[in-house]
């Protein structure tokens, strides 16, 4: 087994190049992601030993940032833009794309805007102030920061809280998460209520961007765009390219008819985005019900964002993935965590899955559980023969995750019904 070699992340801004980027003859590996100004376009891994000539590189940033170019500009008629790449007329390039992106990032951003940023953390208070000093520097703020401290073992956390001048400090003595959640959003006072982790770190225009996703009265949640801040480890790396929070450079909408075109097969509300950069209409949390506590690590494991995606799709409401409501987040950096993460991810899935099919009966959630995963993971099982290296390292506990789930729910049949 090789040891693994640390990837380099690279933040390339295509409006400050002066000419197209080109791939170092000796490049360390690296993860580069592509930017015009505030708006994320793509990413494109290099690995250990890969090496490219200088047309293969176009194309594979090309292939990166199609999905996101052809979207920004398909009413602008920019036409055969990659042609301008590929021969390298990239200031024609940069003048084209500059000009259909521009409503995108040249709008007038508010000092601050009505939501409430809730941050539920438990005796990391490193990581918080960090997190809380960056919030204060961002060029929108949020009306609001409520710092939810969650059945800590010492008063670290709240010291470090009330030394930031309008942080609303909340300690909440049951342990969980979706407690957690459900403490912070009661105690809101804005419209809107964002989540965050500790130990993210949010884009200087974040709270506006998501602030901006409600202006369309249809949405009632969004999610955003997650970047990996660290890929220092193997773990890291795993996470990033087989469990990752990035859920692309587009612009998603999740509504009624995703809902009932996946129903039968069981939405992947899985697929809306994650814990770290989301939020909610308080009004529409506080119909659909607030954040289900069974569902908390510790106890079903860690599904309760998927789990209220799916309630509010049932419900007939929209979400909107924003991918230019960017932040950027740490994984876990030893194996074990990961392995325990992944644990807890499979486990939360397969309890929320039948909660949701008790919701409603008609969802395939039964069906996906037990007909669709089983042969799937066999041929993992197969593949990962006979050494289970990279990928296949948390194989074991994905499967463990599934049938603990399984059991908990059974176990728990009566109060979810409630």
């Amino acid at each position: 087994m090789q040891p693994h070699v640390p990837y380099h992340i690279v933040h390339i801004y295509l409006d400050q190049q002066e000419a197209l980027p080109v791939p170092l003859s000796e490049q360390a590996p690296n993860y580069q992601v592509f930017w015009w100004k505030t708006v994320a376009l793509g990413h494109l891994f290099l690995g250990p030993g890969e090496k490219f000539t200088e047309q293969e590189y176009t194309q594979k940033l090309i292939e990166a940032i199609r999905p996101a170019v052809e979207k920004y500009t398909a009413n602008a008629g920019v036409g055969q833009w990659e042609q301008l790449l590929v021969h390298h007329r990239f200031q024609e390039w940069q003048h084209l794309i500059g000009s259909a992106l521009l409503e995108w990032t040249a709008a007038t951003v508010p000092a601050k805007v009505p939501v409430s940023v809730v941050i539920c953390t438990r005796d990391r208070a490193g990581f918080l102030e960090q997190c809380l000093t960056q919030l204060r520097q961002l060029t929108c703020l949020p009306e609001e920061v409520i710092v939810v401290d969650n059945a800590p073992i010492d008063d670290s956390t709240e010291k470090v809280a009330r030394n930031f001048a309008g942080v609303t400090y909340i300690r909440e003595p049951r342990p969980g998460l979706d407690i957690a959640r459900n403490t912070g959003v009661t105690k809101a006072t804005m419209p809107i209520v964002a989540y965050t982790d500790d130990d993210v770190v949010v884009h200087p225009l974040w709270v506006y961007r998501v602030w901006e996703s409600f202006q369309d009265e249809a949405v009632a949640a969004m999610t955003g765009l997650v970047i990996a801040a660290k890929l220092d480890t193997e773990a890291q790396l795993i996470f990033e390219k087989h469990w990752s929070f990035n859920r692309g450079y587009t612009d998603k909408v999740y509504d009624t008819t995703f809902f009932n075109r996946t129903l039968s097969k069981g939405p992947p509300v899985w697929e809306i985005g994650a814990g770290a950069n989301m939020a909610f209409k308080k009004d529409v949390l506080e119909k659909v019900g607030l954040f289900d506590e069974l569902l908390d690590v510790g106890a079903a494991g860690c599904n309760g964002d998927s789990e209220m995606w799916y309630r509010i799709l049932e419900a007939g409401h929209t979400i909107h993935y924003n991918p230019r409501a960017v932040v950027h987040h740490e994984h876990r950096r030893e194996m074990e965590g990961l392995k325990k993460q992944i644990f807890y991810y499979m486990r939360g899935f397969t309890a929320a899955a039948l909660l949701q099919q008790r919701i409603r009966q008609e969802a395939g959630y039964k069906r996906h559980l037990f007909r669709v995963l089983p042969p799937y993971y066999l041929k993992l099982i197969k593949r990962g023969f006979p050494n289970y290296q990279f990928q296949y390292r948390t194989l074991w506990p994905e499967i463990k995750g599934i049938v603990s789930g399984l059991a908990f729910y059974i176990r728990n049949r009566k109060q979810a019904s409630k």
